[in-house]
C-alpha cells in the first residue's frame, strides 16, 4: 500500500522525517479489530509533536502517524472512527478515563496510509450528510471540541465563552458549536483577517489577543497555552472555569494559585472525545446544520505542504489530506 511513514524523530526539522513509501506492508487485523480503507484524513499538532519526539520513543519508529480516520470497511460501508482506543469499563463507563487508553496512531498504525486497523468498537457509520472531507475533520477537531465545551466544560445557553485563537480546527469548531448552543461567543487572534472570518462564522465579538474584555466570561476555551494563559485567567469570572485541551505555544505557565483559589476558578482538562461524545456531537451537528470549516485539501504526496499550511499564520479551519484520490 501507499503510506507516508515517519522514519525517525527530528526535533529541528520534523517534516524531513516523513517519507512517501510504495509497497508498504498493509496491516493485518487482530482479534476485535476492523480494517478501514482510508478516504481522507487531516494533519494535526499531535502528529507534529510526535515527529519532534514528544510522548514517543525512538524505537517506535518507523511508524505511520495521522489521527483522523474516515473511509470504508471491508463490506464497503462508509465509516468513521472515534478517537480513544480503550475499555469503557476500565474508565467507569467513559473510555477516556481508562489509564491504558491510547489515541489513534499511538499503538496502532495511523491514517497517513491507504489502510489501517482499529478496535472494532470505535468504528461507527459515517452520516450520509457529511462528505468524506468533512468527516475527516471530526475526530481530533470536532469531537474533542464537543467534549471540552459540553461534557467537561458543561457550557449552558446564555453563558459567555472566550475562545483563545480564532483559526485552527478546534477554534472554528468551538465558535460554530457555542453559537449554535446559544452562548455568547468571544474570540481572540493576532490577525485581523481571522477575526473578520470568526465573526462571519458566528462569533459575537472578535478581539486582538490579550485585549481586556468588557466583562468577564463564564468559560474560557484555551488550547494555546503559554501565550494566552495569563489573559485567560484574568478574563474568567469568579466561580468560572477554564477548559484546556492543548498547549500549541508551550505549557510552561505561571499558574497564579492565589487568583485561582481566591476567585474559585475551576481549571478543567479535556482530551479527545469518547465514542458517546462523538455520537451525541453528530446528532447536534445534524440538528443545527453544522459543518466543519475546511481551510485546504492536499493529496497524500504533498503531506509536507499540508503540515506547512497547518502552521501558516492565516490558517482558518482544517487541513485535509485526500487519500482515495491519490
Amino acid at each position: 500500500m501507499r503510506a507516508v511513514v515517519a522514519i525517525r524523530i527530528d526535533r529541528d526539522d520534523p517534516l524531513s522525517a516523513l517519507e512517501l513509501k510504495e509497497g508498504w506492508p498493509a496491516p493485518e487485523c487482530g482479534p476485535n479489530q476492523a480494517r478501514v480503507r482510508l478516504a481522507a484524513t487531516t494533519v494535526n499538532m499531535h502528529d507534529l509533536w510526535a515527529l519532534r519526539g514528544v510522548g514517543v520513543r525512538q524505537d517506535s519508529f518507523p511508524r505511520i502517524l495521522g489521527c483522523d480516520i474516515v473511509g470504508w470497511d471491508d463490506r464497503g460501508s462508509e465509516v468513521m472512527v472515534t478517537g480513544s482506543f480503550a475499555d469503557p469499563d476500565a474508565g467507569g463507563g467513559d473510555e477516556t478515563f481508562d489509564p491504558k487508553r491510547s489515541l489513534i496512531s499511538e499503538d496502532l498504525p495511523g491514517s497517513f496510509a491507504e489502510y489501517t486497523i482499529v478496535p472494532a468498537r470505535n468504528v461507527i457509520p459515517k452520516p450520509p450528510w457529511l462528505t468524506f472531507h468533512e468527516a475527516a475533520c471530526l475526530n481530533v477537531g470536532w469531537s474533542s471540541t464537543y467534549r471540552l465545551l459540553f461534557t467537561r466544560g458543561r457550557a449552558q445557553p446564555g453563558e459567555r465563552v472566550l475562545i483563545q485563537g480564532a483559526g485552527g480546527g478546534i477554534a472554528t469548531a468551538a465558535i460554530a458549536m457555542a453559537r449554535a448552543a446559544g452562548l455568547h461567543v468571544i474570540v481572540t487572534s493576532r490577525y485581523p483577517a481571522k477575526l473578520r472570518r470568526a465573526l462571519k462564522l458566528g462569533a459575537h465579538e472578535a478581539l486582538p489577543t490579550g485585549e481586556r474584555l468588557r466583562e468577564p466570561v463564564d468559560i474560557v476555551v484555551d488550547t494555546v497555552g503559554a501565550a494566552t494563559w495569563t489573559h485567560s485567567l484574568r478574563s474568567v469570572r469568579p466561580g468560572g472555569r477554564i477548559v484546556t485541551a492543548g498547549a500549541t505555544t508551550g505549557s510552561n505557565i505561571e499558574l497564579d494559585l492565589p487568583r485561582i483559589f481566591y476567585h474559585q476558578v475551576s481549571i478543567i482538562g479535556s482530551t479527545s472525545g469518547s465514542r458517546a461524545d462523538t455520537v451525541r456531537m453528530l446528532r447536534f451537528m445534524e440538528a443545527a446544520s453544522l459543518r466543519p470549516v475546511i481551510d485546504s485539501v492536499y493529496p497524500l504526496e504533498r503531506i509536507r505542504d499540508a503540515f506547512a499550511r497547518m502552521q501558516a499564520p492565516d490558517l482558518f479551519g482544517n487541513v485535509v489530506i485526500d487519500i482515495a484520490a491519490t
